[in-house]
């Protein structure tokens, strides 16, 4: 899931405005709205900190980045476990083929 869809989504689960939420993160709500669209993309680590912290999430959930999430596909998650007992060299190859595509998808 995208920061944006995620952010929207906790913020309404949570029932907080754009402004309590970028007052309780120090940003302004303006910024909170380009994070929620889309249209900022790159918020400081210190920012996605205080973001995970007052929604009571981990910045891998935030960002979408823990496997064991539990928004996660269950494929994906025994995905990644396979992932993990591949060797070095295997993950590299597999790291090439992922880049290929995202190029090709482009």
């Amino acid at each position: 899931m995208a920061l944006a869809t995620k952010l929207r989504e906790l913020r309404t689960k949570k029932r907080k405005s754009l402004q309590e939420v970028a007052d309780a993160v120090g940003a302004s709500k303006a910024h909170i709205w380009d994070l929620e669209t889309g249209r900022a993309k790159n918020p400081s680590y210190e920012l996605l900190v205080n973001l995970a912290k007052a929604f009571d999430v981990s910045v891998a959930d935030l960002v979408g980045e823990n496997p064991q999430g539990e928004d996660e596909e269950p494929q994906m998650v025994a995905m990644y476990r396979e992932l993990k007992e591949l060797s070095e060299e295997d993950r590299k190859v597999i790291q090439s083929m992922m880049d290929h595509f995202r190029k090709r998808d482009r």
